[in-house]
């Protein structure tokens, strides 16, 4: 009989283990690629299936919503149904609704699709990265994870461009149909190189506990999704939905902590190194979407670059991620991952400390120069933080540790995007009516700049404009300052982490 890889620690001696490991990564790639490949599609979506706009961001929250909510129960349906056959299952299912969603003829069915695409693709990051942990040994994880993060960070800053490329020359239809080729190789090459298991047939599953996180999960994707088109707390809808976040996820935990056998076992955050992971992983999550969300705006709007110009500045940050990602593998095992993980936070933080400095005329190098070095930061952070949370959980409980992993990156991912930009649209609005209050025709340093007479027209629009740029810029300073107090209680957590034994971790 084969034995589960939920059960047992891989030795070194796997068969194979290189392509398992590429098919490990195109499967990441995969699944990160379609979180951002189908935004820039979006306009033309909407003119083929005579959508609003409203109507059709339901195509990516139906996604996103539908990602988070299959990833918490990964780690049972793995023990339940074995790895390998959840993994390939999800990759063919996933493939199978990427092909529909290309094929779809109205926006129902899309959404319909794109559901189903977001249920198939959350186990997918999770059996990867437990998969790799599996098939290395202590000393080798630092390499695997490396690799594994190149496939998870590089996946969504490729997607807008690679979306665009194939939406221009071709059709939005190919940013579904992409995925075939490397769906049918990945499930091909797991067939043949990955190791049998077995799933243990009786294994009970938690209903309740599923129900009320899929409630609480859900309606906080939902909330923070929406609640910056719905003016937030304004809104019924929004009300109600933070309502039901916050009463699904108490009642989770709750349950999590007082049921016999819950979907998420309690066992993993009695493991400190991986409880301190956890909140570490949030904060990162934080950071990683929401730095790009403000980065973007500010260079189209606020310095006025070209979209194509923008994008090219941008991407020196991802070539500072791959740099230290590569780097950070090869180190991890060799030096202490706690230093890394301190060291790349810090340079995240130099990075927003730069920003809050900028203003629209600022040098290009100089904007070039901090986010290489928060790319680096990022790249630093990623690989030894998921050695470190992981050295000392036990095998039987690594994908259901992994599948937690990604659902805390991702709601920290929302949260942040959702967070900035309303603190964004406020500081703005705020510093606009302070700025503003002391322009008025009764003011001497107007009096002399006829040009800018608040009594005609055209002195009112050209002040309007200068105040609101002004307002922009310390609204974007006042983000980049929260960002820099979100990462220091990530710092912080390090004191709690300890360094893992260089030896085999142990069973279970």
């Amino acid at each position: 009989m084969a034995a589960t890889a939920e059960q047992t620690e891989t030795h070194r001696d796997v068969p194979h283990r290189a392509m398992i490991t590429v098919c490990a990564i195109g499967a990441t790639l995969l699944q990160s690629l379609d979180q951002t490949i189908a935004n820039v599609a979006l306009p033309y979506m909407q003119g083929s299936f005579s959508a609003s706009y409203d109507e059709v961001t339901w195509v990516l929250t139906s996604y996103i919503v539908a990602a988070a909510i299959m990833t918490a129960p990964v780690g049972w349906m793995a023990m339940r149904f074995g790895r390998k056959p959840l993994y390939i299952g999800c990759i063919v299912g996933f493939t199978l609704a990427s092909m529909m969603c290309g094929a779809a003829q109205s926006l129902t069915q899309m959404v319909l699709f794109r559901l189903l695409q977001g249920m198939f693709s959350a186990a997918l990051v999770p059996l990867s990265q437990a998969t790799l942990l599996d098939i290395y040994p202590h000393e080798r994880r630092g390499f695997a994870m490396a690799i594994w993060g190149i496939g998870v960070m590089i996946g969504p800053i490729m997607g807008p461009t690679l979306g665009g490329y194939l939406t221009a020359m071709y059709d939005w239809r190919w940013v579904f149909f992409i995925n075939l080729p490397f769906g049918l190789l990945a499930t091909f090459g797991l067939l043949t190189f990955l190791p049998s298991t077995q799933g243990l047939v009786r294994l009970r599953f938690d209903w309740f506990g599923f129900v009320v996180l899929t409630a609480g999960i859900g309606a906080l994707q939902l909330m923070l999704d929406r609640g910056q088109d719905e003016d937030w707390f304004t809104s019924r809808e929004i009300v109600i939905e933070a309502v039901v976040a916050g009463l699904g996820l108490y009642l989770a935990l709750v349950h999590i902590v007082c049921a016999r056998q819950p979907l998420i076992r309690p066992d993993l955050f009695r493991d400190i190194n991986f409880s301190a992971g956890l909140g570490m992983m949030f904060a990162v999550g934080t950071l990683l979407v929401s730095s790009l969300a403000l980065m973007t705006p500010w260079l189209q709007v606020m310095s006025n670059y070209p979209v194509e110009t923008a994008g090219l500045i941008m991407a020196p940050r991802g070539l500072g991620n791959l740099v230290t990602i590569t780097l950070s593998g090869r180190l991890t095992g060799r030096v202490d991952e706690r230093y890394l993980v301190g060291t790349g936070l810090t340079l995240i933080c130099y990075s927003f400390w730069r920003m809050t400095g900028w203003t629209p005329d600022v040098d290009r190098m100089e904007i070039v120069e901090a986010i290489v070095i928060q790319g680096a930061g990022m790249g630093l952070v990623f690989t030894p933080l998921q050695v470190l949370a992981f050295a000392t959980l036990p095998p039987s409980l690594r994908t259901e540790g992994a599948s937690l992993f990604s659902l805390l990156r991702n709601i920290g991912a929302a949260i942040g995007v959702s967070v900035t930009s309303a603190v964004l649209a406020h500081n703005t609005q705020a510093m606009h009516e302070t700025i503003g209050a002391s322009l008025n025709p009764f003011n001497r340093a107007l009096e002399a700049q006829h040009w800018l007479d608040p009594l005609s027209h055209r002195g009112l629009a050209l002040l309007d404009k200068m105040v609101n740029q002004q307002a922009q810029i310390v609204a974007y300073t006042n983000d980049y300052k929260m960002l820099i107090l979100t990462t220091c209680p990530a710092i912080a957590l390090l004191l709690l982490m300890r360094l893992p034994s260089r030896q085999a971790p142990r069973r279970t």
